[in-house]
């Protein structure tokens, strides 16, 4: 019989590694298959780097950046990059800030200058932040405040899971934090996070090594060397009792619960985090799956359910620590505990009476091929390479997630399910109030 390992098909990319004397850590990856090129700045800096009396501010400062820097006015970032037929973005994380460009090659170095420019010394001004403060107020009311299940669960399960401040606050922000927020604030936060030795600056597309090793070191190498902070550990360890809150929203049709548990350290126990990816994928990735086939199709208990790892679904997004997810939405408002109870059924059959081979193959097959799929995309590819290298360490590792996640048994997915106790538990009900 063929084993999973040999069916799953493992990529192979050329990374060149390279260090500038401020501490700027490069990682390029060559692709002549078409055109294009993607550049990504990641800094060691998000949600959880925010202080009390702070929150949002990983976010705001994100928007900040855009905002003009040493030799551009506001919005000719967007212009130069958009202006060369390019498209560019940057978005706010638990454990990173990205920043990132996808142009034709020919534009290589107009996207090197600008992001070189804006960590040289973005534009801080007392307009800019009043600015972007009433843009991301506003970002709120439409994502959050104003719709149905806005920012669910993502903004308010890490409260009910976690007890430390950085792992247990609103990413987004309340409107008093925010508006607190001073120049002098934004000031020491850009002096403390965004230093190049704080930083991971990934290429990738068609290129030249060296060419584009030398057009690095011209942009980036004259920026002032500064001492990268030292991230502190915000681990903690898994619940001993089952947590319950809930929130109200009047705009939700109907009731939703999120459960979530801390699970085990995407870093330092990356196999054991597998387990549980795949484990999220036995019971919600399709209709064959185990919760889906029982409280969907069976017993009619919700209209959907989902289980992922990582607070925004990607299971390689963060470091210690990390949360598993398992969101339903159903229609009569006394099902809760008939909802949890099914679920806990459900890992309790994993945990003690396994899968079958062909189950675990099905969905291992389908998420290696998702995984490859998504790097086809030079954006996505450049993002990538760069998260790999600032959170686990080694960009290289993207290539090995088929053969690893080939190497997850049957008994190590049983394994995972046992950890996912009730007792183990944080669950949030949404009580909804928008029903007609």
């Amino acid at each position: 019989m063929t084993s999973a390992r040999s069916k799953i098909p493992e990529p192979s990319f050329d990374l060149v590694h390279h260090t500038l004397d401020n501490g700027l850590r490069v990682v390029v990856a060559p692709d002549r298959s078409a055109p294009v090129v993607g550049v990504a700045v990641l800094y060691d800096v998000g949600i959880r780097s925010e202080p009390e009396g702070r929150t949002g501010f990983a976010h705001l400062f994100e928007h900040l950046m855009f905002q003009g820097s040493a030799n551009l006015e506001k919005l000719e970032h967007f212009s130069y990059v958009q202006g060369s037929g390019g498209t560019l973005n940057g978005s706010t994380h638990f454990d990173y800030t990205n920043y990132f460009e996808a142009l034709p090659s020919n534009a290589l170095e107009r996207a090197l200058f600008l992001e070189a420019d804006r960590m040289r010394s973005p534009r801080i001004t007392p307009e800019n932040l009043a600015n972007q403060l009433e843009v991301v107020k506003n970002e709120i009311r439409v994502n959050v405040l104003n719709r149905p299940y806005g920012g669910f669960p993502w903004i308010h399960l890490p409260a009910v899971l976690f007890d430390e401040f950085a792992n247990s606050h609103n990413g987004y922000g309340g409107f008093e934090d925010l508006e607190s927020a001073t120049v002098d604030d934004a000031a020491d936060f850009f002096e403390r996070y965004y230093a190049p030795a704080n930083a991971v600056l990934s290429v990738a597309g068609d290129l030249d090594v060296d060419e584009t090793l030398a057009m690095i070191d011209a942009h980036f190498g004259g920026i002032a060397k500064r001492k990268a902070p030292k991230r502190p550990s915000f681990a903690e360890p898994p619940l001993s009792a089952e947590r319950r809150a809930s929130i109200d929203d009047a705009h939700a049709p109907s009731p939703a619960v999120a459960i979530g548990y801390r699970v085990s350290d995407p870093v330092g126990e990356l196999q054991d985090l597998l387990a549980l990816v795949l484990l999220c994928e036995v019971l919600t990735d399709g209709d064959a799956s185990r919760l889906q086939r029982r409280l969907v199709h069976r017993d009619h208990l919700v209209t959907d359910v989902s289980a992922y790892v990582g607070e925004f679904g990607d299971p390689f997004d963060e470091r210690d620590p990390t949360t598993l997810t398992i969101s339903a939405f159903y229609p009569d408002a006394g099902s809760l505990d008939a909802v949890l109870d099914a679920v806990a059924d459900e890992l309790e059959i994993i945990a003690t009476g396994g899968l079958r081979a062909a189950e675990l193959d099905r969905v291992r097959t389908r998420l290696v091929s998702s995984l490859l799929r998504d790097m086809d995309a030079v954006v996505t590819r450049v993002l990538e390479f760069a998260k790999f290298e600032l959170v686990h360490g080694r960009a290289e590792l993207i290539a090995e997630l088929p053969g690893r996640l080939a190497a997850v048994t049957p008994d190590d997915v049983a394994a995972a399910a046992a950890t996912l106790r009730p007792d183990r538990r944080a669950v949030l009900e949404v009580i909804a109030g928008g029903a007609a």
